[in-house]
């Protein structure tokens, strides 16, 4: 399977007057968290919540701000997170996937809606 990319909606909802941003993010279910670069973070004026060590996929151990919050609409989808000031592009990892029920297509090369779920994002909550 190759990189798989999404255009994603970035915004702060504590900052209604600011526009939002419209990016393509890197999708990856083996990062679990939204990852923004610094230059979105400053654009969005997103408040540093604190300071969290990260372990990188090449074994790496950094320090990074986790900043917050941040809605990301994806399609009919949206939800709040939190995001770690990481890297050169936004990166969308498996919890917002996850919160707004959607899914990597193989096939397809994209991000997509649950098939089971296409107008309203399930949970699970038991």
């Amino acid at each position: 399977m190759g990189l798989i990319r999404a255009n994603l909606i970035l915004s702060n909802p504590r900052k209604a007057g600011l526009a939002p941003l419209e990016v393509k993010a890197l999708a990856d279910i083996g990062a679990l968290h939204l990852c923004v670069p610094e230059h979105v973070a400053l654009q969005l004026e997103l408040a540093e919540l604190e300071k969290r060590e990260v372990t990188t996929a090449d074994g790496c151990r950094l320090l990074c701000a986790y900043v917050g919050p941040v809605q990301v609409n994806f399609g009919n989808r949206a939800c709040f997170t939190g995001a770690l000031v990481l890297g050169d592009e936004v990166l969308l990892g498996a919890v917002p996937m996850e919160d707004m029920d959607l899914m990597l297509s193989p096939a397809k090369q994209a991000v997509i809606v649950n098939p089971d779920n296409p107008n309203l994002a399930g949970s699970v909550a038991k």
